[in-house]
């Protein structure tokens, strides 16, 4: 599998944006698809994740409510659609895969980032 995250930039508190990766490759219905993000000077951290098939979601507490994963299977697309952004949602978004039966995850995309400004 490989993965071309997208859809980072520049925007002010209260925006929203859609992040896009785009995945190819191997069978992705075998795959679990993450997004995960970190910020200067702290650890990366968990946003969301989602099952290719079925599309089971998963977004971290701190962030329901605003942020949203989903996949388009036409598109082999996992999108994750932040609203209400925040100056502390400023990090270098990245999309990852790992297959059902793997613990970690082993393919990365590049990152894409995102400033929010107050």
């Amino acid at each position: 599998v490989q993965l071309q995250a997208s859809g980072g930039g520049l925007v002010q508190a209260g925006a929203s944006l859609r992040l896009s990766c785009a995945a190819s490759g191997r069978t992705l219905s075998n795959y679990v698809f993450g997004w995960f993000r970190q910020a200067p000077g702290t650890e990366r951290e968990v946003v969301a994740s989602i099952t290719w098939s079925p599309a089971n979601a998963y977004v971290a507490d701190s962030l329901k409510g605003r942020f949203t994963i989903s996949r388009e299977r036409a598109k082999n697309t996992v999108y994750l659609q932040m609203n209400s952004l925040k100056p502390e949602d400023t990090a270098v978004y990245y999309c990852a895969a790992k297959h059902r039966a793997s613990s970690e995850y082993s393919v990365w995309g590049q990152g894409t980032q995102v400033t929010v400004s107050s």
